[in-house]
């Protein structure tokens, strides 16, 4: 028998909630290799220990092997001090590998350390343009592929801006979406979940609301237009919203809390874990949003998605899935939700290799590698 390959340390960064969705099927399949051994580390970006405890528990994901800690902060302050812990820590442990996902702050720290200390870099999730350089996201996208030496790209559209910035093809690996396995491994068990039942929304449609980016919230005239719609479209359906830290704040701070209480089918509630909220998207009859992560997994659920962005980086959503791009305008969101009642949604089919099995194709590109 052949000596067995010796296992190369690998350290798998996250840093905020929808990191934890990509990482945990790769992780879970590193785990189990005879070739890897995974380090997770949790620059804690996104910093509230509870839920981020509860999206570990509910992914399947052991505890984070080194926690970082870094917090909140300016984009600068967040940047650098994920530098300075990441850079220590990697001089220490040396890996083989450093693998990042998706397009948060910590993505990008983590390239810009491990390329300067010449250590190769897998991102997954690559290749994704809004060509919005005014989204801080994008910016961390571009200059994380830049050096990056494994891109997994989850769409066709990747390789061509990867190609057109100049990244040679034999960086570039087309291997599904890894959100969708995490997805579609979970769905059963978020039928287990009673937020359906806490929220008494058993025997009723209603539509569900995710709100967080700083070009929606931080802008009151923009905000102030979101709420219009949202007054028109809870007359003919409840919406539910759990509704993130900085809405929450932005709320008070532009003094919309009197009206949002008016609103009678608006429903508040805290951020949810994974399952619960797998849950309440599933059975939801629309989603209005201005996620990412949400415009793929409702076109693999087939719901209908309204999203509130004038742009998207995952163009398969619109081109393919059951996405729709409203921008803003209350008119137009007022409209789409209208035509989504009355029977006239938007269906859609399932992008390539969004089977389930990304995880598995980043695993044997590695190894191969």
């Amino acid at each position: 028998m052949g000596q067995q390959p010796k296992k190369g340390n690998v350290l798998n960064i996250v840093g905020a909630r929808p990191n934890f969705m990509k990482i945990a099927p790769i992780h879970r399949l590193m785990d189990s290799s005879q070739r890897f051994d995974p380090i997770l580390v949790h620059t804690g970006q996104h910093y509230d220990e509870k839920m981020s405890r509860i999206f570990f528990q509910d992914l399947g994901l052991p505890q984070p092997d080194i926690y970082l800690g870094v917090g909140s902060g300016s984009h600068a302050q967040q940047t650098g001090a994920v530098m300075v812990a990441l850079e220590k820590i990697m001089i220490e442990i040396k890996p083989e590998l450093v693998l990042v996902v998706g397009d948060v702050n910590s993505t990008m720290a983590a390239a810009l350390v491990t390329s300067k200390l010449h250590i190769p870099i897998a991102h997954v999730e690559a290749g994704l343009r809004s060509f919005d350089r005014s989204m801080p996201e994008e910016i961390n996208r571009m200059v994380t592929d830049a050096l990056t030496d494994f891109l997994f790209i989850t769409e066709a559209s990747g390789r061509e801006n990867l190609l057109s910035e100049g990244i040679a093809s034999d960086k570039i690996f087309f291997v599904g979406n890894v959100m969708i396995d995490s997805l579609l491994s979970h769905l059963n068990k978020a039928k287990e979940s009673d937020i359906l039942h806490i929220l008494q929304l058993n025997h009723q449609p209603y539509a569900l609301l995710t709100l967080h980016r700083p070009s929606n919230v931080d802008n009151r005239d923009i905000f102030n237009d979101i709420l219009s719609a949202l007054e028109a479209i809870e007359k003919n359906i409840p919406i539910i919203f759990p509704i993130h830290p900085r809405s929450r704040k932005m709320l008070e701070q532009f003094q919309f809390i009197p009206r949002i209480d008016r609103m009678r089918h608006v429903k508040l509630i805290d951020p949810l874990g994974y399952l619960d909220f797998l849950q309440l998207m599933a059975n939801a009859k629309f989603i209005l949003t201005d996620s990412g992560g949400i415009q793929e997994e409702t076109t693999v659920m087939n719901i209908p998605c309204l999203t509130l962005r004038n742009n998207t980086e995952r163009p398969v959503t619109v081109e393919q899935g059951t996405n729709t791009l409203v921008g803003m305008d209350p008119r137009r969101i007022v409209t789409e939700s209208e035509n989504i009642l009355a029977g006239r949604a938007k269906t859609g089919r399932i992008p390539p290799l969004w089977d389930g099995h990304a995880a598995q194709r980043i695993i044997e590109v590695l190894e191969n590698n």
